[in-house]
């Protein structure tokens, strides 16, 4: 089974350099039960873990089964131990968290062979523990823990049991037990290979090394135990294993098994994990809360100017300069009413022109007065701004004409004259003359130039004639009947009014055509580039909360390096290792992401109420922030799961 020709191995400590193994060679047949033994340095453990392929040797060559493994690749080393060795050790090295069945089930998990594998229940029924499958370490003796250790390395169905100063740590009657367990399974046909210090232990072997200066010093035979007449490739061949396939697990099943493990040592140490978490937690809650507050208020600027109305061109007088001094607008030309109505007359596109005068009013109802703006419009200006009235009703064209004396109120001013009563049929004084309420307009809330309530609406003509004495009028607001007819609009505007007020071509600061959507689309830039910026602080939070999970993953893969040289030892590959605390990082950052929406998503709706506000939570906001929660667990977990990767299983192994 194993030949082992001119073995050396050396290592270095510091400066120095220790010679383990100077020019050992030895065969060990199937079935053989094999005690190694010397006193402290004389390279027993060196050749136990080279013969375990723990270790390789510096030079020489190692055939096992006929294979050359001396050079072989440290996964293709641990696929090897998966399948062919199973290991006994000093320290048992159960998993502390695990119950006994789960400890006896690890080899399972790792192991690639296609050949038989043994039921974790039936192989603790076989070491007399059936009644203690579901204890943990900590509740079981020290005998009970080495026989969950041998029940382990069982698991697989080995060609050979390496086992490392099994009764050490055991009183004389529990090493009586277990080495009358070890001389049961040789019996069998099981390969043994033991190294002890016990003089008594080594006695009980067929066969015994004794080792010096890490050379052969003796090799001599015992009759005390004979050897199983017919010894197989897989020896202990019991009830309850079952022929699994390559693999064993399926893929979904190992990532069961690691979500599991993930968990498990997330929970030992919870109070670390939170912390972890929590720094994942506050930037995806700042990501939810910055974008939802950042959609919530781009909502917010497309009603306000959907509220101004749809596909509307505000056209205003032009301002110039005389010598340095800015003049106010009009000083160039001045609008009229005849001017809204060319545009609305001439150009096609144009559905209505509403030419609006306005200035400031003192109301008075009573003994409640409240200054606010009066606007003097035609009734086109009611639809294209999509007022209508909650009571009363709008003026007519009838008494536009007439410059009656009417008037309708805003929301605004309505509370501060008449409180909760109805005020259509009242009067009030506007700048000293009456007016009649005739209705009270819809509401619609605060816009780009403030509270959109706050504010009278008289007709033009009584606006220009009784109260601000106008000939002309500030501003012509003209509604285009569909977005992709504006351009052409704005056109055919200019030249009208050019025409009219006979402005030169050249002359551009006549008048000024400002279009909504121009507007909107500013707004909506610039809200865009607030989203990033704000994505990005709260990113950078994310990048901190990763730090912290980096940090936490690299204290747990020094806490856990035993833990790590133990999987290495049943048969776990590189890949798999890293699988693992990938896993455990990204199950913080996707906890800490899943808790972190909750939480952002509370916060916008808080400060949303706060500013008024509507918090919009896109599934893409969600879908984004988890995804970004994943990314850094991933990433960030990514150099302390290579880092428990690379560790060498006896330096692991042996870390105190």
């Amino acid at each position: 089974m194993i030949q082992l020709r001119d073995i050396h191995r050396t290592y270095r400590m510091g400066e120095v350099e220790v010679r383990a193994l100077h020019g050992v060679s030895l065969d060990i047949d199937a079935g053989e039960y094999v005690a190694v033994t010397g006193p402290s340095g004389s390279g027993k453990s060196t050749l136990m873990h080279i013969i375990g392929l723990l270790d390789s040797p510096d030079t020489g060559s190692y055939r096992f089964q006929g294979r050359e493994v001396s050079a072989l690749a440290d996964d293709e080393l641990a696929e090897f131990r998966s399948s062919r060795i199973g290991f006994v050790f000093q320290q048992f090295n159960l998993l502390a968290r695990a119950s006994a069945e789960e400890n006896v089930a690890l080899p399972h998990v790792y192991c690639c062979d296609a050949g038989p594998h043994k039921k974790p229940a039936a192989l603790l029924s076989a070491v007399g523990l059936e009644a203690r499958t579901g204890h943990t370490p900590n509740e079981l003796s020290g005998g009970e823990q080495q026989r969950v250790a041998i029940a382990r390395a069982l698991a697989n169905s080995p060609s050979i049991v390496v086992a490392d100063e099994p009764t050490g740590n055991l009183d004389t009657k529990t090493s009586g037990e277990i080495m009358n367990l070890l001389e049961d399974l040789h019996r069998r046909g099981m390969t043994i290979v033991l190294v002890t210090h016990d003089p008594e232990v080594a006695a009980r072997a067929n066969r015994v090394i004794r080792m010096r200066d890490g050379t052969v010093e003796s090799d001599s035979l015992n009759k005390v135990v004979e050897a199983a007449s017919e010894p197989t490739e897989r020896q202990v061949e019991s009830e309850g294993h079952t022929g699994l396939g390559k693999g064993w697990l399926s893929a979904a099943r190992r990532s069961a098994v690691l979500g599991k493990e993930a968990v498990r040592a997330l929970l030992a140490h919870k109070a670390r994990a939170g912390l972890s978490m929590l720094g994942v937690l506050i930037g995806v809650a700042a990501v939810i809360a910055m974008m939802a507050l950042a959609d919530g208020a781009s909502m917010a600027i497309e009603k306000t100017v959907s509220d101004l109305g749809s596909n509307l061109l505000v056209v205003r007088p032009g301002a110039s300069q005389a010598r340095g001094v800015s003049l106010e607008a009009g000083s160039v030309t001045r609008l009229t009413e005849e001017d809204a109505d060319a545009l609305a007359g001439e150009v096609r596109c144009i559905t209505r022109a509403s030419a609006i005068v306005f200035g400031k009013g003192q109301t008075v109802h009573g003994s409640r007065n409240w200054r606010t703006q009066v606007f003097g419009v035609t009734p086109d200006y009611f639809e294209a701004r999509a007022y209508e009235a909650t009571s009363g009703r709008l003026f007519s064209h009838i008494e536009d004409r007439k410059s009656e004396r009417v008037v309708v109120l805003g929301q605004t001013v309505k509370e501060a004259l008449f409180g909760s009563a109805n005020p259509v049929g009242s009067y009030i004084k506007i700048n000293r003359s009456r007016f009649l309420v005739i209705g009270v307009l819809s509401e619609k809330g605060a816009s780009l130039r403030g509270d959109q309530d706050d504010a009278v609406v008289v007709p033009l003509n009584t606006a220009m004639r009784r109260l601000f004495g106008k000939r002309y009028v500030d501003v012509i607001e003209a509604e285009v009947d569909a977005a992709e007819n504006i351009a052409i609009a704005k056109d055919r505007i200019s030249t009208i009014l050019r025409r009219r007020h006979r402005i030169a071509a050249d002359e551009d600061s006549a008048f000024q055509i400002m279009d909504l959507s121009e507007i909107q689309d500013t707004l909506n830039s610039t809200m865009k580039t607030m989203s990033w910026l704000l994505g990005a602080i709260a990113a950078i939070s994310l990048l901190v909360g990763g730090i912290g999970i980096m940090n936490i993953m690299l204290v747990s893969v020094v806490e856990r390096t035993r833990e790590i040289g133990l999987r290495k030892a049943v048969g776990a590959r590189r890949k798999e290792i890293l699988s693992q605390f990938l896993t455990e990082s990204l199950a913080i950052g996707l906890v800490g992401g899943a808790e972190g929406i909750v939480v952002g998503w509370l916060i916008a709706l808080g400060m949303a109420r706060l500013a008024g506000w509507t918090a919009t939570v896109t599934l893409e906001t969600v879908l984004l922030a988890f995804l970004f929660s994943a990314c850094v667990g991933v990433v960030f977990g990514l150099w302390p799961a290579h880092k428990a990767a690379q560790l060498n299983p006896i330096e692991a192994l042996r870390y105190e």
